[in-house]
């Protein structure tokens, strides 16, 4: 049987009093991620570095009502929800399963800041009404941009969680950043000298 990854030392850093959480959260992942299709049989070592904290490294960004488009196994939107109380999240996913999964886990927790939608996000209908839209490794930029800036209010902010490629997405993008009308778009850095591996983000303001 494949070991899970130990807890880094970083995570109590990243969620401070929500660490027990955190902790269950990722202990259910652990449990029957892999069974219910959620990670890969490769991920359990690294469950902890690559997705738990490479997503809660993002939390710091959030504010108001965030929706976080994608959330499969929950990351980074169930995560970040758990590191920021403060916010309210939105998990949409059309997936049956993934859905089953996210509800549980909310109840499980107790999360009365999450809410999951059932949809793809060109069907959740609310258009403009979010303060941050995130993703991570939903697709690349220039086919995530039509999905996500829409749901974002003027003035509001996409926050997507990419890969090693994000500014080649960023300049591959340049047709759809210039449509959805998004501006000082760059990618930031988050987690050096604290994770093992950094999160970018890439960022931008939407104007309506």
């Amino acid at each position: 049987m494949t070991e899970v990854e130990t807890e880094p030392s970083a995570a109590v850093a990243l969620f401070g009093d929500r660490i027990d959480l955190a902790r269950a959260f990722t202990n259910a992942l652990a449990a029957q991620g892999e069974e219910r299709g959620l990670i890969g049989p490769l991920e359990l070592p690294r469950l902890w570095t690559r997705h738990v904290l490479n997503s809660a490294i993002a939390a710091p960004l959030l504010h108001g009502h965030v929706a976080d488009i994608g959330s499969g196994a929950g990351l980074p939107g169930l995560v970040l929800a758990i590191a920021r109380p403060d916010v309210q999240v939105t998990l949409v996913e059309p997936m049956e399963r993934r859905v089953a999964w996210l509800n549980e886990q909310v109840s499980a927790l107790d999360m009365s800041n999450v809410e999951v939608l059932r949809a793809r996000a060109e069907e959740v209908g609310r258009p403009k009404s979010f303060d941050v839209v995130t993703a991570r490794a939903v697709s690349a930029l220039r086919t995530l941009l039509p999905l996500t800036a829409p749901l974002v209010r003027d003035g509001g902010e996409i926050a997507l969680l990419k890969g090693v490629n994000a500014a080649n997405e960023i300049d591959a993008a340049e047709k759809q950043i210039r449509k959805y009308k998004l501006t000082d778009v760059r990618v930031e850095v988050l987690g050096e000298g604290v994770l093992a591996e950094v999160t970018r983000v890439v960022r931008g303001i939407v104007r309506a």
